[in-house]
């Protein structure tokens, strides 16, 4: 049998966290692995559920999940949020899997065909993995996050013992030691979560990985994370792919994998500005910021002086359930004729675009790769879990971007946008950034090959 005809005979089933930057890389993760011949189930949550008409290419399957608990529909912090869907997940998903593999088995009673080869879960979702190996499919897990970020996750227990967890005041500022270039104040982070859960919770996914799964799938490249790549294929033993960057290699439109439609009138908008002139401003899909911190980001973009585009979402400000944040008064005559806030943006299409200079970020990993991807420096404002670590590497591994500060301040907001659109500490960061984006442009689909060679190993081999 031909490779090609084996490759079309075999399913890979995944199943995504539910949330905006956790689907998105899935969906195009599903595409490459649908595009070399694969058939593709995606079994998913009721609960911010894909649209399958985007997609005529995939299967999709509801796992019938129960009623989620408030924690996860509520404003409930990250942790919280995470652990009740890893509990309402774990037994839906464990029988939708269980459903497919009984199907599969009658379907293929003569020929092999259609059989599940693999699963690829998110990372987040430990139950799910766990739930995986006791049907005896092997799984895989997707980390959306960056390498360095799941190294911080894998050296948990560690750094406990050492004393860098709980981060104590005291050594906010001490470089982790085989971290570098992390600081304690740089390590995974909710705040207002409970730091016994928080821990608790890293280490179910951690123990999860080791335990469960066969290896890792990672949302980067080999040339700007090759030694935290090597450093966790050396700690699990296990194979790691770095499969990345995803949205530069899937042949998944841009749209395709969004919970929330975009308005692109500002890229029309975009089309009368000059080339790099506008400073885009978006903290995603999740994140949340006291009401002090948004006046504060408001009156710092009026006082740049710079043109730009602000998503100013709804749920934004945390207290304002899901509704949009007012702008405070005055701001909207203050920055006439300069700026343009949406609720929601296509985020790499304006990226893309040519008037785009600079890009003011919660440094979540998607954000991030995408602004690496079009060679665009970035003003880094990380919120919560990965997103410090991420703005670490930013700032100072790669050198392709500033901090706006531990506090948000009007006053530094504006002299750091100064300084990244038009200084010259800004056009260094944007030579950088266009070093990366030929690396991002050069990464090949030679680790994703390897990828589905080692799906289909998986079919007699051990889970």
């Amino acid at each position: 049998m031909a490779a090609g005809q084996e490759q079309r005979r075999r399913r890979v089933v995944l199943f995504p966290l539910p949330f905006q930057g956790h689907v998105t890389p899935m969906l195009q993760l599903a595409a490459l692995l649908h595009g070399r011949g694969l058939a593709v189930t995606v079994l998913h949550t009721c609960f911010n559920a894909p649209d399958p008409r985007r997609h005529p290419e995939l299967t999709f399957v509801p796992i019938h999940e129960t009623t989620l608990p408030d924690e996860v529909t509520s404003a409930a912090d990250i942790v919280t949020q995470l652990l009740a869907l890893n509990a309402a997940c774990e037994a839906p998903f464990r029988d939708a899997l269980a459903s497919l593999l009984r199907r599969g088995h009658h379907q293929v009673a003569d020929d092999d065909d259609d059989d599940v080869a693999c699963a690829v879960v998110d990372g987040q979702c430990y139950a799910a993995l766990r739930a995986a190996r006791q049907l005896g499919v092997p799984a895989l897990a997707l980390r959306t996050d960056s390498a360095a970020t799941f190294l911080c996750m894998l050296a948990y227990p560690r750094l406990r013992d050492a004393g860098f967890v709980p981060i104590k005041e005291e050594r906010l500022d001490d470089l982790v030691p085989g971290l570098e270039p992390l600081r304690a104040r740089d390590l995974i982070r909710v705040d207002g979560s409970d730091t016994a859960a928080l821990c608790g919770y890293i280490a179910r996914v951690a123990d999860a990985v080791r335990g469960s799964a066969s290896g890792v799938v990672v949302n980067t490249f080999e040339a700007i994370e090759a030694l935290a790549l090597a450093k966790i294929r050396g700690d699990l033993s296990r194979p790691a792919f770095a499969v990345g960057p995803l949205h530069l290699l899937s042949p998944a439109p841009a749209a395709q994998g969004l919970l929330r439609a975009p308005d692109r009138g500002c890229l029309a908008w975009l089309d009368a500005r000059a080339p790099r002139s506008v400073l885009y401003v978006s903290l995603g899909s999740v994140a949340r910021v006291a009401r002090a911190t948004f006046e504060e980001m408001a009156w710092g973009l009026a006082g740049s002086g710079a043109p730009f585009l602000w998503v100013v979402r709804p749920g934004l400000v945390a207290g304002d359930g899901e509704e949009a944040p007012p702008l405070p008064d005055g701001f909207a005559e203050a920055t006439e004729g300069r700026g343009k806030v949406v609720a929601w943006a296509p985020q790499r299409e304006v990226l893309a675009h040519r008037a785009v200079g600079a890009f003011w970020t919660h440094c979540g990993w998607n954000s991030t790769l995408e602004s690496v991807g079009e060679g665009v420096p970035m003003l880094a404002q990380p919120c919560f879990a990965d997103q410090t670590v991420n703005a670490r590497y930013v700032t100072h591994e790669w050198g392709v971007g500033m901090e706006v500060g531990e506090e948000v301040e009007r006053g530094r907001v504006a002299e750091a946008v100064a300084k990244l659109m038009a200084g010259e500490d800004g056009a260094r960061m944007r030579d950088k950034a266009r070093s990366l984006q030929i690396q991002a442009s050069a990464a090949t689909s030679s680790s994703m090959d390897g990828l589905v060679r080692f799906m289909l190993s998986r079919r007699n081999a051990n889970v």
